[in-house]
């Protein structure tokens, strides 16, 4: 149980400080507020994380993959092969471009795409791979993009959890056609609310930009069929403000999991496992619970110790999945999907944490004992 003199700590503490608060101020003084110059800087600072890729900000990290689906040509009679294992957006913008969803299975460590679940369920139909980076890890892009370059296949990456990830020195984002991020206030770093497409074809960003922009490049001067999805001057300089400080954030977020990794040693719980040459950036420290894992996160709570389960459904028991796939008599075998949404649960990594923090978590964890 709390003591009175101990705070709870929360599993995630968005940073708004006075630096951001500062920089929303100067562009509503300014009275640009819309797609001007600070998105531009935005988008060119951002490039730097990615290795200079093209950038392209929107208004969400679901804006970012539904543009990217549309820029590439994916629709009707396509599909995208997606892990269920992941916030509903990612299944949610394959749908809204009118293709179908094809879930593969996950790797058990990563929670990333299992290369050979993906092989297996490419079809004469499949158009695409989305890669989710979950929690901050990468998925196992060195084995995904020979698939994908095999079978001729676009690679869209979902790195809404995961900027400054990399593998083997390759940044999350810059290995497939295009990448996406988030900026919501609970990520790594944010920008009130925005997303950032990625991608090393200049053409594909120019249709980007004419996709958030209702088509237009020129006021006026519709080319394309588009919509409104540009993010505010006001976000992109808070993205900016936060851009600045994210290295040195997930430097503590590495630091924090290390204290963790090293000082948790309930017999019950599996910490993160990091793949070779990953760099994980922890948008989240999700470890597995065997036994009781509402009895343990109940106990956490009662320790005052936030904590959260992403995600305890599985995308393809949603309803809007589920549902369709039952009439069309369609069922899927993703086993490790399934252990993975039972057994997950996302302790406080975030880099506001003290030291007194970190012992207390774990702390708390180990007093969960064996038999849970």
């Amino acid at each position: 149980m709390t003591s009175i003199n101990e705070q709870p700590i929360p599993a995630a503490r968005p940073v708004i400080g006075e630096d951001e608060i500062e920089a929303a101020v100067r562009v509503l003084r300014s009275g640009r507020v819309v797609q001007g110059p600070e998105v531009a800087a935005f988008e060119e600072g951002f490039s730097r994380l990615v290795d200079d890729r093209h950038c392209v900000a929107v208004n969400s990290g679901t804006s970012a993959l539904h543009l990217l689906l549309l820029a590439l040509g994916i629709g009707p009679g396509d599909e995208v092969i997606v892990p269920s294992f992941s916030f509903a957006a990612s299944a949610n913008a394959v749908r809204l471009v009118g293709a179908d969803v094809v879930f593969a299975d996950i790797e058990p460590g990563s929670f990333g795409l299992d290369p050979a679940a993906v092989e297996a369920a490419i079809t004469p139909r499949t158009a695409a791979i989305m890669p989710v980076h979950l929690y901050g890890h990468p998925a196992a892009m060195d084995k995904l993009m020979p698939i994908a370059d095999k079978h001729k296949l676009a690679v869209v990456e979902d790195a809404c959890q995961a900027h400054a990830a990399a593998l083997n020195g390759t940044p999350v984002g810059a290995f497939g056609a295009g990448g996406t991020f988030s900026f919501y206030p609970t990520k790594n770093m944010h920008s009130l609310e925005g997303g950032m497409v990625t991608t090393a074809d200049a053409e594909l960003a120019r249709t980007l930009r004419l996709l958030r922009n209702q088509g237009m490049e020129q006021r006026y001067a519709n080319e394309i069929v588009g919509a409104n999805m540009r993010m505010t001057d006001v976000s992109a300089a808070v993205g900016r403000v936060q851009l600045g400080k994210v290295e040195a954030w997930t430097e503590q977020r590495r630091a924090n999991a290390v204290y963790l990794d090293a000082h948790i040693t309930a017999p019950a719980v599996t910490t993160p496992p990091v793949a070779e040459g990953a760099r994980h950036v922890y948008h989240q420290y999700t470890v597995r619970i065997s036994g009781d894992r509402d009895a343990a996160m109940a106990k956490l709570t009662e320790a005052g110790i936030g904590n959260a389960v992403y995600y305890p459904t599985p995308i393809h028991r949603l309803k809007p999945y589920w549902e369709p796939d039952q009439k069309a008599g369609r069922t899927w075998d993703l086993p490790e999907t399934e252990r993975a949404a039972a057994e997950v649960v996302s302790l406080p990594v975030h880099p506001s944490l003290t030291e007194g923090d970190l012992q207390r978590i774990a702390a708390a964890v180990n007093s969960l004992g064996e038999n849970l």
